[in-house]
């Protein structure tokens, strides 16, 4: 019997960039709202929406000075309370971001953890320094050192991110009591669950010296440590189950084997993770490093977690990660048949699929033409490591077009008239050009469009058994072509065909043909380019 996450899909906000109600130049909730006809239209069930709370936005949002606070730019409690019955009303249930590796340094925890005698002393990683340096040799995912000087305290706190965004210590049981008491306060108010932010780093074993490494020197001291899933097993026992609440987790660095231990349903942890192994499909060892696009190793990657895991967190784009088409489709020549190509595998595949905001427009990477543009911290950091080992710009700067975070966070392309139809004001950053071509007025009444093929996709799979819980067997595996089946016992089998190619290709099938990106009704064995075939057996 399948669960309600499991039947749905679910569709990822980032507040500041889907719709602005009040022409600031910023999202907000009241332009959620105004939208939600729309997003239901589009057939999913649930809203995973990035934060909203309290924050001085060091990161977007990510660094939380308030759990229990909307940030005024966003809108009001009301606003939020209004958003969750609203898309009640819709069917639509409402997932919150749950950011708990760290806070703002802007949070009351961490302002009297300054003092040396406060009770929130050990609510953080506090250490004296090393002759006058850092604690230890750790490295941050943001491209600096994770311990930062605090001239009040007269010691070092660790941040494995920004320098705004200092780490909690999980081994103050403290700090889970009040974690746990803000679960329950979004859950009192409605929400059905939590996508759980880098949640598999949350244990610090030890803040001794780590084995240097190009990057992240320091993380087997708290990539996916027993402490994080006892946590997480508290967290569940504690607070989830009393809700049968839905968690996700956004797990860095994890394997199958890792992925396995954390979504098991036996050990109570988490529901599903995201993992980011097919993510890395098109880098070198780190994501500023790019290689082409290889549709095999995009392939291997996801055929190896659909065998490793019973249900996999599905998507190809998130606030953190280019556009998908950008990246792993041919927006130059293809854009349409390659778009609805990636949208066809990500909505057969076995698993929950998770839809980024503009994804079913088929949204691009930005056109920004230099660092001016930039909003993201991460950006800005890594452009300054860059330079500062002598990289010249332009490379530095084709490194950030093609990676940066930016390239999600855009604004939502509603129509073509001014600033996209997002903002009446300046917008926060900037908007991609192509509005005037790719928006969703003129998609929305279109049968032909990519909203309409990803509308058709998403019921296609609700009505049909063997996509929505059939198992998944892989057929073929090439540089071009990915072809798998899914299977239901009593019912009729689907084959998934893609050619990821400007070029025809041929794969011996010719079984019923269920629906084909190309329109056509039979086929004969040979796939046109860019084309997606469903056949019925």
């Amino acid at each position: 019997m399948l669960t309600w996450w499991q039947k749905q899909v679910i569709y990822q906000i980032y507040p500041r960039s889907f719709m602005d109600s009040n022409g600031d130049g910023i999202g907000d909730l009241p332009g959620i709202i105004a939208r939600l006809d729309t997003i239901a239209d589009l057939g999913v069930g649930a809203i995973w929406l990035s934060p909203v709370y309290s924050s001085p936005d060091a990161d977007n949002g990510y660094d939380i000075s308030d759990y229990r606070g909307i940030d005024p730019k966003y809108g009001t409690m009301a606003d939020m309370d209004s958003l969750i019955a609203e898309a009640g009303k819709r069917d639509i249930k409402i997932i919150m971001d749950l950011v708990i590796n760290h806070t703002s340094d802007e949070h009351p925890w961490f302002q009297a953890s300054r003092d040396p005698a406060s009770p929130y002393r050990d609510w953080y990683h506090w250490r004296p320094g090393k002759n006058g340096k850092s604690p230890s040799n750790w490295t941050s995912f943001f491209a600096e050192d994770c311990w930062e000087h605090d001239p009040v305290s007269g010691e070092y706190y660790l941040h494995l991110f920004a320098k705004k965004q200092p780490d909690l210590n999980w081994s103050n049981p403290a700090v889970l009591d009040a974690i746990e008491d803000i679960m329950r306060f979004w859950l009192d108010k409605g929400v059905a669950g939590f996508r759980c932010d880098v949640i598999n780093i949350l244990y610090k074993s030890s803040l001794e010296d780590g084995k240097k490494k190009l990057i992240l020197t320091g993380s087997e001291h708290y990539l996916s440590q027993e402490g994080t899933h006892e946590i997480l097993r508290r967290l569940r026992a504690d607070v989830l189950d009393r809700y049968q609440a839905f968690t996700v987790g956004e797990t860095v660095f994890v394997t199958p084997h890792m992925a396995g231990e954390l979504c098991n349903p036996e050990r109570r942890e988490l529901d599903l993770v995201f993992s980011f192994d097919h993510m890395e499909s098109d880098q070198w060892f780190v994501k500023w490093f790019k290689r082409s696009f290889h549709a095999g190793r995009l392939a291997h990657s996801l055929a190896r977690w659909q065998d490793a895991l019973p249900w996999n967190a599905l998507y190809l784009e998130n606030h953190d990660q280019p556009r998908s088409v950008s990246r792993f489709g041919d927006e130059q020549h293809w854009w349409h048949r390659s778009a609805t190509l990636l949208a066809t595998m990500l909505l057969t595949l076995r698993g929950t699929p998770f839809i980024f905001q503009g994804q079913e427009l088929g949204m691009c990477n930005f056109d920004f033409d230099g660092m001016d543009s930039i909003r993201d911290v991460e950006s800005i950091n890594v452009d300054r490591l860059l330079k500062k080992v002598g990289i010249p710009r332009a490379i530095r700067w084709s490194m950030i077009r093609r990676t940066s975070r930016d390239n999600a966070r855009t604004p939502m392309q509603w129509s073509a008239g001014k600033n996209a139809g997002f903002s009446s004001g300046d917008p926060w950053i900037g908007v991609n050009a192509n509005h005037k071509r790719i928006n969703m007025e003129a998609q929305q009444g279109d049968p032909l469009s990519l909203r309409s093929a990803y509308k058709a996709l998403i019921a296609l799979r609700a009505s049909t058994p063997a996509l929505l819980e059939g198992s998944y067997r892989t057929l073929h595996i090439s540089r071009y072509l990915f072809a798998y089946i899914r299977e239901l016992e009593g019912q009729r089998s689907v084959t998934v065909l893609l050619n990821f190619s400007g070029k025809k290709r041929r794969y011996p099938l010719t079984e019923t043909l269920l629906t084909s990106n190309y329109g056509r009704k039979d086929f004969d064995g040979t796939l046109q380019p860019w084309e997606a075939v469903l056949l019925l057996s």
